[in-house]
């Protein structure tokens, strides 16, 4: 009986399993919320099309349709209450410096939704971010298990995170909200932010150390910031892992160069 060839993940297949991990998180959003999401997503998906198309036209190359699932993902967490001009400006920052300015998908370091919602978030520092309904927790959880099952999102990231979250709870005062820690806006960032395999550690123990320090810069910005799983903290977190990732990757390397050196000092 002949074996099947092994998946072969190329750019477009990893923006699908993302888009159908994603689906049920927007749907979700949009059940809930109502009428008011609308605009939104419309917009959102309006300028990924429109950046897209314009970095293909001055580069002549094919449109890439990444750009359009991050701007799902930056819909997906924005804060209610942001005015439309604002999404316009924080959501055009993002995709054109976080992803199309360095050649698309994939040339980049960081995500494309990081980089708008951290703009968003620091230039309009009077939006009130919420922690998002329970619903869109758990559908977004089941669209983390399914990009875990692809291995788009590395098990490692998210053994380290939550370990880590673990670990420092014990430490955190008394008073300290713990269930924001399992909200929606969390479990979005991680999978869809922190998760992300462009933007994250691609070693293995790299992404060991990638996960951990995400989850102890989710607290630590937490309790200094406003709030345990606040959007701000997870979106900081993510910012800051992911230009550290090309570092964590280094030591990784570094480390399993020396061991390698050791072993073979003391073989016979």
């Amino acid at each position: 009986m002949m074996k099947s060839a092994p998946l072969h993940w190329d750019a477009h297949r990893m923006s699908a399993a993302t888009f159908v991990a994603l689906l049920l998180p927007v749907i979700a959003t949009v059940i809930l919320r109502g009428p008011e999401m609308f605009a939104p997503v419309a917009i959102g998906l309006s300028l990924g099309l429109l950046w897209s198309f314009v970095f293909s036209v001055l580069r002549k190359s094919t449109v890439q349709w990444h750009s359009l699932i991050s701007a799902l993902i930056f819909v997906v967490l924005l804060p209610v209450a942001t005015p439309v001009w604002q999404l316009v400006i924080s959501l055009s920052f993002g995709l054109v410096f976080g992803d199309l300015i360095f050649g698309v998908r994939g040339r980049g370091f960081l995500n494309a939704a990081v980089v708008g919602l951290a703009f968003l978030l620091f230039s309009f520092p009077a939006i009130e971010p919420d922690s998002g309904a329970p619903q869109v927790a758990i559908v977004a959880g089941l669209g983390g298990a399914l990009l875990l099952a692809y291995g788009v999102l590395s098990w490692r990231i998210v053994a380290a995170f939550g370990l880590c979250i673990a670990v420092l709870v014990p430490f955190l005062p008394a008073s300290a909200d713990l269930q924001n820690l399992q909200s929606a806006t969390v479990i979005l960032g991680l999978v869809f932010l922190i998760g992300d395999p462009v933007a994250g550690a691609s070693t293995h123990l790299g992404r060991w150390l990638y996960g951990a320090l995400a989850g102890a810069l989710v607290i630590l910005l937490g309790q200094a910031g406003v709030g345990l799983g606040s959007l701000s903290s997870v979106v900081f977190a993510a910012l800051l892992v992911s230009i550290f990732a090309p570092l964590l990757d280094q030591i990784a390397v570094y480390a399993n160069v020396r061991r390698r050196a050791k072993r073979q000092r003391y073989e016979p």
